[in-house]
């Protein structure tokens, strides 16, 4: 029987979702956390892989387990596993669902703040930038729709079958005071780094270090050599995953949080 397991989890300890050689990964703790429970081992499959330090408010993994059990397992793993992974649901699917490669859309959302503060150091990335010029942010971000190969926004393109993405959403928000940003995107797949990468080039341009016309020209022509600078990991949070058989909203508000009510749209 196969099983969708819904959850959350802050990634500021981990080197990411996927089991690694360079550190703990969030995948790692949940197999051992299963494979206490279960006394054997237990291997899972997650909806994808996300950088060291980066969140995420909504995640999902599946698992293929014969056995029944009798208790309740979503509380039985969150009181083994650590305060920063939370498991939400357990949702029973037919065996040919897959976790990775079922999913049709993902979302990211990326949080900026541009004043040091001690309660947003790790769920927010600082830039100090004193008169962010959003609106050129969002045009740019808006051309993203316009356009499905982003080998010019990947870490190791070459690693890649190909790297056509079709981005369905790409968008800024900005609060009053003007201090406080976040960035959306959702596409049917990204690549490595892209989403910290595209970022990076969207802070330039709010920053004044990049035009949008030179953004645009990575666009059309992927090829042009250029600087990779990812934005940094805390900022970033990957925010829904969507599936034709399963669409269910993300349990944790803290984004929610984040993104401050009052924020307002720029296109």
């Amino acid at each position: 029987m196969r099983y969708f397991f819904h959850i959350g989890y802050h990634g500021t300890n981990y080197s990411g979702w996927q089991i690694t050689p360079n550190g703990i990964g969030v995948q790692q703790i949940l197999e051992q956390a299963l494979s206490r429970i279960f006394k054997r081992p237990i291997h899972i499959v997650g909806c994808g892989r996300t950088d060291a330090h980066v969140h995420a408010s909504q995640f999902f993994f599946h698992l293929d387990i014969n056995e029944p059990w009798d208790f309740d397992l979503v509380f039985r793993l969150n009181n083994v596993l650590p305060d920063d992974i939370a498991v939400f649901d357990i949702i029973p699917v037919d065996d040919k669902h897959h976790a990775r490669f079922g999913a049709t859309s993902r979302s990211y959302d990326y949080f900026i703040h541009s004043y040091k503060d001690p309660f947003l150091s790790r769920f927010s990335s600082m830039y100090i930038v004193d008169n962010w010029d959003v609106d050129s942010m969002g045009r740019a971000a808006k051309l993203l729709l316009n356009y499905n190969d982003y080998r010019a926004f990947c870490k190791m393109p070459d690693r890649n079958l190909h790297n056509l993405c079709e981005i369905s959403e790409a968008g800024f928000f900005i609060n009053d005071a003007g201090d406080r940003l976040r960035f959306r995107i959702s596409a049917n797949r990204f690549l490595g780094k892209m989403v910290r990468i595209i970022t990076g080039k969207l802070i330039d341009i709010g920053s004044g270090k990049l035009s949008v016309d030179e953004f645009e020209s990575y666009l059309i022509d992927p090829q042009l050599p250029q600087v990779i600078k990812p934005a940094y990991p805390q900022g970033l949070y990957l925010s829904k995953v969507t599936y034709p058989y399963l669409n269910i909203p993300a349990r944790s508000k803290f984004t929610h949080i984040l993104a401050d009510y009052s924020m307002q749209n720029r296109p």
